[in-house]
C-alpha cells in the first residue's frame, strides 16, 4: 500500500551560523565606532575654536557678600509618648553680611521656632525620602518670618540624625 518515503527519514541539513555571527560582530563594531565618533566630537559636535574655550573658562561672577550664623544644636523627642527616639538637628543660616548682627541677636527666637516645629513633625513624615526637602523649606520660611524679610538667604542643614 503506502510505502514510507525515503525523504522523510532524512534530516534537513542545518544552516550555517556563520552569517549570523558575522552580522552580530559587524553590528557591534559599527555601533561602537559610531558611539566613539559622537562622543569624541568627530561628528555632530559644534565647531569650537580657542575663543570659545576661553569664554567658557571665565568666572561666573563674584561671590556674594554673605556670612553664616550657626544655630545651636537642637535635640527633640520624636514618636509616641515614652519613645526613646530622638532627632538631633544642627543648621547654619546664610545671611547677608550687614544683617549678621541682627540675626545673631534673634537666634533665641529662631531656636524656639525651630524647636516647636520639629517637635510637631510626625515620625512617619521624617522617615520619608523627600522629608528633608520639605522640612528645610518649612523651617526656612519660619526663620524668615521671625528675622524679617531679606535678612536670611538660606538654611543649611548640617546635621539631621534620627536615633
Amino acid at each position: 500500500m503506502a510505502e514510507p518515503e525515503e525523504n522523510e527519514s532524512e534530516e534537513t541539513p542545518k544552516r550555517s551560523k556563520k552569517p549570523l555571527l558575522i552580522g552580530v560582530v559587524l553590528a557591534l563594531l559599527l555601533g561602537g565606532g559610531g558611539f566613539y565618533a559622537v562622543w569624541s566630537g568627530m561628528i555632530l559636535a559644534p565647531e569650537m575654536g580657542t575663543d570659545t574655550v576661553m569664554e567658557m573658562a571665565e568666572p561666573v561672577g563674584p561671590i556674594p557678600d554673605i556670612t553664616f550664623v550657626p544655630i545651636q544644636p537642637i535635640v527633640v523627642n520624636i514618636g509616641p509618648q515614652g519613645s526613646t527616639r530622638h532627632l538631633r538637628f544642627q543648621a547654619q543660616l546664610e545671611v547677608n553680611r550687614d544683617a549678621a548682627d541682627e540675626v545673631t541677636l534673634l537666634l533665641p527666637r529662631v531656636t524656639d521656632v525651630l524647636n516647636g516645629y520639629l517637635r510637631a513633625v510626625d515620625l512617619v513624615e521624617l522617615e520619608q525620602r523627600t522629608a528633608l526637602i520639605r522640612l528645610r523649606a518649612q523651617m526656612l520660611r519660619r526663620v524668615q518670618v521671625v528675622t524679617g524679610e531679606g535678612r536670611v538667604r538660606d538654611l543649611l542643614i548640617m546635621e539631621f540624625v534620627i536615633n
